[in-house]
């Protein structure tokens, strides 16, 4: 499977990888607790039962995938391309979710296999978002909500100032004071959040998710602007 990597998905394992154990400790930390409330966010705009499977892509260390087992007691899939993060995940999770170790982009299920689908923080680490987001529709049936959640650049001018602070001084600050690893991730998350808004305004975004057959979509800022959630549903 290695040779199937594209340069950002090589990019974005090397990143991460060492930070699988401590991931959640400083992502809420670095997030000022709004991390959490995002996922929380996020899994709200399914519609489960406990009859359902729901596939949760870019699972990381499980944090969605074990608040949507919680609420909806449906069966969970995490897919995640790291090992070291799935790893994580399963010291997390136990049997609770199966987990499976794959890439967004070529995803090792049938057509049209899940109720419902959440992602988190993943269309900045492919090379095509609406190839990408073709795929991700395939395995979901017609009806299923498709849920994601990425950071995003207020448009409030006052809220923007104040990120942009953040985001080039105070994130690489706090990041070096933790370790090396995080001092990395301080430093690029930045530039890496504001160049794929830049390349990928959100209302072309949105219509990537409409050709890729998803209706009904929607989208919320979070946080001033620090975070969104977008939530449609397969046609069919």
């Amino acid at each position: 499977m290695t040779e199937l990597f594209t340069k950002r998905n090589r990019a974005a394992r090397a990143l991460f990888a060492p930070l699988a154990t401590t991931y959640d400790r400083y992502a809420r930390l670095l997030s000022f607790g709004q991390d959490p409330r995002w996922r929380s966010f996020l899994v709200s705009r399914l519609e489960a039962g406990p009859a359902d499977s729901v596939l949760d892509v870019a699972c990381g260390t499980g944090a969605v995938s074990v608040e949507l087992a919680r609420r909806y007691g449906c069966r969970v899939t995490g897919v995640d391309q790291s090992p070291e993060m799935l790893d994580s995940a399963r010291r997390r999770l136990g049997n609770r979710v199966e987990l499976v170790e794959a890439r967004a982009e070529a995803l090792p299920f049938e057509d049209a296999t899940y109720d419902g689908l959440t992602f988190t923080y993943l269309l900045r680490y492919v090379d095509d978002p609406a190839a990408t987001m073709r795929e991700l529709t395939r395995v979901v049936r017609p009806g299923a909500r498709v849920a994601m959640l990425e950071f995003f650049v207020p448009e409030n001018p006052v809220a923007r100032a104040s990120w942009e602070v953040y985001v080039r001084a105070g994130l690489p600050i706090l990041g070096r004071l933790i370790s090396p690893g995080w001092r990395e991730v301080g430093t690029f998350l930045g530039p890496s959040i504001r160049d794929f808004w830049r390349r990928w305004p959100l209302e072309q975004l949105l219509e990537a998710w409409r050709d890729a057959g998803i209706e009904e979509v929607r989208a919320r800022p979070l946080s001033l602007g620090g975070g969104i959630v977008v939530w449609g549903r397969r046609a069919g």
